[in-house]
């Protein structure tokens, strides 16, 4: 029986591709809360991380940044079929975070093992660095693979993005001059804002617009459209995450650690800007 549970709502989801249901929604919920964590308290009891110099700050996050883009495009190489067999898998959540995970630690010794050496001056800059670099090989495989295996349309890349930056300016503009949150003139938080709008964006165009037949496929979302009859729909329910969030975040920040507050806004840019980027691109190449 308790076999029959994981394949129903673990394994089958992940091998042919489903719809995420309540029971994997909450317990991936459940990980990433975790996760964030337990790796703020490895972190801040490593005394080897510590005797290093390194610092969970806000040029860190956004130094992270490109390996979050990375996550989102490594979905759509799944999606694509370029990776066959059961190595296909690592790329589809969850396993793709804890592969991400790794590759993002290893980045980060290595750029601060090369600083130490006098190899590099700022290890942030080559780690951020080296983060951009892979994130743009696999774009560029993933152009080459839409050139010769379907098509590649840029002007839905500029409409998913225009609409994502008008959004993000009508929020941000309403969140700093009319409820006066001088706070979100923080760059995470403008990030953090950009990333949801984003994947609002991506989902709207898709369903609605796209030639594709794309769905929803978190339960939340899907639920929502089905209700509302439009994609659009995810505006208003981002919307509802991001004020408290952003609110609360703010109130949290005055008297939380330091370094686990970053964290936690990392961990809520990801759910936003990684499944954006991957339907953003999935509907530029039409997989």
């Amino acid at each position: 029986m308790i076999s029959e549970f994981i394949y129903k709502y673990y394994i089958d989801p992940i091998r042919y591709g489903q719809t995420y249901n309540v029971v994997d929604t909450l317990t991936y919920a459940f990980i990433l809360v975790a996760g964030v964590y337990l790796l703020y308290r490895w972190m801040s009891k490593s005394t080897w991380l510590a005797d290093i110099g390194f610092r969970i700050d806000s040029s860190f996050i956004l130094a992270t940044l490109p390996y979050v883009v990375l996550g989102g495009i490594l979905r759509v190489v799944q999606d694509t079929g370029m990776v066959q067999g059961n190595i296909q898998f690592l790329l589809v959540t969850p396993l793709i975070y804890f592969v991400l995970f790794f590759y993002t630690l290893g980045m980060l010794f290595l750029a601060r093992y090369l600083e130490i050496q006098g190899l590099v001056k700022k290890y942030v800059a080559f780690y951020a660095c080296a983060g951009a670099m892979t994130a743009f090989t696999v774009i560029l495989a993933l152009i080459a693979w839409g050139i010769t295996h379907t098509r590649i349309n840029i002007s839905i890349l500029f409409i998913i993005l225009t609409l994502a930056v008008v959004t993000t300016g009508a929020v941000w503009a309403f969140m700093r001059y009319i409820l006066k949150w001088v706070c979100v003139s923080e760059p995470l938080y403008l990030t953090l804002i950009f990333g949801h709008m984003l994947d609002a964006s991506a989902t709207s165009y898709g369903i609605d617009f796209h030639p594709l037949a794309y769905i929803e496929q978190h339960v939340v979302g899907s639920t929502l459209i089905g209700w509302t009859g439009t994609a659009f729909a995810m505006f208003p329910l981002k919307l509802l995450v991001l004020f408290p969030g952003i609110y609360i975040m703010e109130l949290y920040r005055r008297e939380a650690n330091f370094a686990f507050w970053h964290l936690v806004l990392l961990a809520m840019i990801v759910v936003g800007l990684a499944p954006g980027i991957r339907d953003m691109m999935r509907m530029v190449l039409y997989v």
